[in-house]
């Protein structure tokens, strides 16, 4: 038996005793299932799969045995690999040592809502906090268009979302607070706040593993769902920026060409042959928001209220439209995340980089960003396009690769002390990393 092999068992034993069987899996399906995330989106990634196998599996019920689970496997000497819903695109949650998988799913309470705060596990779905918020009259700064991903996979994974468009991305002090644990044998669970906090975001839990979080609250406005829709594509391009700069500031505008809106989900809403535009904005801009549209040769579709229109509009933004294209197409069909005021201003040079190339957009504060997508040619293809498009002043944020890509530097520095034996997410943090950041697309 090999040593890998018997710290495997010798942890298997240990975390039977201390959580229990039913907490504890090696079960092959089982393994399976917590090994893979949504990286299959990607062809060059798919064309590597499977690219890691647990060897063990946990399913932490709380923040403490989230924090026992780590501390075993670091006193053992065995990779851990934390994850949510496994809802990431970039193999992020993929176990490329194998090892130990802990899986937080069942750890998500929500623990206080407060005045400008909400306090959850790890394992809470960002939709549950969302619901919670507005029961209190407030609602998140923001949240993913995977609504159903938990908080602790959106800190460690993800970026940005509905509320993105006034708040920026989820470093930008979404997070108040974390409750941390790290890799050093020690099951003490360090709470962080501020600046210190933000060492932990979108890093892939190759710093320290994220078991509570505090993030932001503001007070709940009367959000309406806006879908609107336009001849072609052109028409949404023009009014994108102009609804999205508007005061009070919307929490979403998303918007399709004709090909991409005919494989979203059926919608009266989303009326065949046009290009749809979908907007989350406060009650009192439906009048100047209807004016923009209709001047620009548009037309509302529907207005909608209540927190199920906001989340419906969410799962409709950021990479979903996407994944809806790639099930519609008969081929394999790949995107990169784009940004820039090309995006509006030369759709044309933008989608050309690419045979067949179809953007999805969206809206920010600064300028636009989105989705860009095309028939799957190779790898050097993609990696050719990227090049082009920054050339035109597009900048390019890569799904294709799994490194952290964001605070490299001082990612790798903290990592150093917080987990010695590089046993966190190993095969993700890389200090030589030269790709493109996060920091390209998210403002």
């Amino acid at each position: 038996m090999s040593d890998t092999a018997t710290r495997v068992l010798s942890l298997e034993d240990e975390l039977l005793d201390l959580l229990g069987p039913a907490a504890v899996s090696t079960e092959p399906r089982v393994r399976e299932r917590a090994s893979v995330d949504g990286s299959p989106m990607s062809p060059i990634i798919a064309a590597k799969l499977p690219l890691g196998l647990a060897d063990l599996v946990v399913f932490a019920a709380d923040a403490g045995q989230i924090a026992t689970a780590v501390a075993a496997a670091a006193r053992h000497g065995v990779p851990i690999t934390v994850r949510g819903k496994g809802t990431g695109n970039y193999g992020q949650a993929i176990p490329m040592q194998g090892g130990l998988v802990i899986d937080t799913t069942r750890a998500k309470a929500i623990v206080e809502v407060g005045d400008g705060f909400i306090t959850a596990e790890a394992g809470t779905p960002m939709v549950m906090l969302e619901q919670a918020a507005w029961a209190s009259g407030q609602a998140l700064w923001m949240y993913p268009s995977t609504a159903q991903s938990t908080i602790g996979g959106f800190l460690s994974g993800g970026s940005g979302g509905t509320g993105s468009i006034e708040h920026g991305s989820n470093d930008r002090g979404f997070v108040a607070a974390l409750d941390v644990v790290h890799a050093d044998g020690s099951a003490e669970i360090l709470h962080v706040e501020g600046d210190e906090a933000q060492k932990y975001v979108h890093n892939y839990g190759t710093a320290g593993v994220i078991v509570r979080a505090t993030v932001r609250l503001e007070p709940l406005r009367e959000w309406r769902g806006l879908w609107a829709s336009f001849p072609d594509f052109a028409g949404t391009l023009s009014v994108v920026q102009t609804i999205g700069n508007l005061t009070p500031t919307p929490r979403l505008v998303s918007g399709d060409g004709v090909e991409i809106s005919a494989a979203l989900p059926a919608d009266e809403a989303i009326p065949e042959g046009r290009s749809s535009l979908r907007a989350i904005i406060d009650a009192s801009l439906i009048d100047e928001v209807t004016a923009i549209i209709e001047g620009a040769g548009g037309r509302v579709e529907a207005v909608r209220e209540g927190p199920q229109a906001s989340i419906r509009l969410s799962m409709l933004s950021y990479n979903h439209p996407i994944e809806w294209y790639q099930k519609s197409q008969p081929h394999e069909v790949f995107h990169l995340e784009v940004a820039g005021a090309p995006l509006a201003d030369d759709i044309e040079a933008v989608e050309s980089v690419f045979a067949g190339g179809k953007l999805h957009i969206e809206s920010t504060k600064a300028f636009p960003i989105g989705m860009l997508a095309a028939p799957y040619v190779s790898e050097e293809d993609v990696y050719r396009g990227i090049a082009e498009l920054n050339a035109i002043g597009v900048g390019v944020h890569n799904p294709h690769q799994w490194n952290v890509d964001f605070n490299v530097e001082q990612t790798a520095e903290t990592a150093a002390l917080t987990d010695p034996n590089g046993l966190l997410n190993p095969g993700k943090l890389n200090p030589d990393y030269t790709g493109a950041r996060k920091g390209a697309i998210i403002s």
